[in-house]
């Protein structure tokens, strides 16, 4: 089970990768890491956030994919109808775009300070965006 750490404005989590689940784009965010980046709070899909990232690329389709995240799941949109992305749901999310719903590869599990998930939330609804860094464990 590979363990990621991921820092989001002053909060501090543990993840684990659904590389079971989801192999490929497990192994495809692996070759990127350390990823850094921004989260901004979403438009349409409700209690989350997400890291806008136009025509990048990560080279998979879909797996293990999903429209509802529970709390502490991360999403990969591969592309396609909208921009690829990465959304994480801190509440109640029906992932979607402008064009209507959407569903993304669910490849990463937060395991840790689940409860600091909406404080995150408000802040980057209220503040803007945070920054956001991935790294191995």
């Amino acid at each position: 089970m590979e363990k990621l750490k991921i820092t989001a404005g002053p909060f501090t989590f543990d993840a684990v990768l659904e590389t079971e689940k989801a192999p490929k784009t497990c192994a495809s965010f692996l070759k990127r890491l350390p990823f850094i980046s921004k989260v901004v709070h979403v438009r349409w899909s409700g209690e989350g956030v997400w890291i806008p990232l136009g025509d990048y690329d990560f080279e998979v389709g879909y797996e293990n994919h999903t429209s509802y995240p529970a709390p502490g799941q991360f999403l990969l949109y591969p592309g396609g109808i909208s921009e690829t992305e990465i959304l994480l749901g801190y509440g109640g999310v029906q992932f979607a775009c402008k064009m209507g719903q959407l569903a993304g590869n669910h490849f990463l599990t937060i395991t840790s300070n689940l409860d600091k998930l909406p404080e995150l939330g408000r802040m980057t609804l209220w503040e803007g965006a945070q920054d956001i860094r991935f790294d191995k464990a």
